[in-house]
């Protein structure tokens, strides 16, 4: 795959989208000599603002520490990451976590909420530990595309395991941040929750203006991006854009005649 020459700093060149995150030539290596195995090898990417991204690929393919290496989670063996206009590799600890903790969100499988605390305690929780104050008018929006206005209250043992990852979400989305990760985050929901989910995280990328890059193994989940990367052996091999169901299953096929699996 080649990808636009695109100045990070600056976030275009004129004819191209802003990009929220790149990654240029990455590699992530395990291990020494004949035992090195490259969970990347020598990815380039950019991650257009505002956009839905979809990351997917069999399972090895390296689509997690993909994500992980985009979002300063991993750290690379080569290359180098960016995002926004800040480059990450070889920042410092204490700068790297000031920034994920200023311009990224996260969601996971596991909704890792606090048990104690209500929805809205959860929502803005790492705001709290912060020292930041939400923006209210924001925090009304986010709450209101997420629809979680009459469960504000609840504690997550009174919500449902969709309504839990709503809350998830709204808390990723309340601090306003230049991009959200997330790895699987409707693989714990049945498939009504997961669509619920999945609709909201559409609603922000359209109507907030978010940016939003997934990992999936699902086609349905995939297909409510506006973009898919497909990942195998470490390697970019396929992008799609405008994407169906069929369309990804019938892709992800391909990858099960080499052997593999999804």
């Amino acid at each position: 795959m080649t990808t636009a020459v695109v100045n990070p700093a600056t976030g275009g060149d004129g004819g191209h989208s802003a990009v929220a995150a790149r990654a240029e030539n990455v590699v992530k290596a395990y291990g020494e000599g004949e035992t090195r195995v490259a969970a990347l090898d020598g990815v380039s990417v950019d991650i257009e603002q505002g956009v839905f991204t979809a990351i997917m690929g069999p399972s090895g393919s390296g689509k997690s520490t993909l994500m992980h290496c985009l979002a300063g989670l991993d750290t690379v063996s080569s290359g180098r990451i960016w995002i926004g206009g800040t480059e990450i590799t070889g920042l410092k600890d204490k700068r790297l976590t000031k920034l994920r903790r200023d311009h990224v969100g996260f969601i996971f499988q596991a909704f890792n909420l606090l048990p104690t605390l209500n929805a809205i305690e959860n929502i803005t929780l790492p705001m709290d530990i912060a020292g930041r104050k939400p923006e209210q008018e924001w925090l009304r929006r986010v709450i209101d595309t997420v629809g979680l206005g009459e469960r504000l209250k609840h504690r997550p043992n009174q919500l449902s395991g969709g309504q839990q990852q709503r809350v998830a979400v709204a808390r990723a989305l309340a601090a306003r941040p230049d991009i959200i990760f997330g790895d699987e985050p409707t693989g714990n929901l049945d498939s009504r929750a997961g669509a619920e989910v999945l609709q909201f995280l559409r609603r922000s990328v359209d109507e907030l203006g978010q940016t939003i890059v997934m990992v999936t193994h699902d086609p349905v989940a995939a297909a409510y991006a506006n973009r898919i990367i497909f990942l195998a052996d470490g390697q970019i091999v396929d992008e799609m854009r405008d994407p169906t169901a069929d369309r990804v299953l019938d892709r992800m096929r391909g990858f099960d005649g080499q052997g593999r699996t999804s």
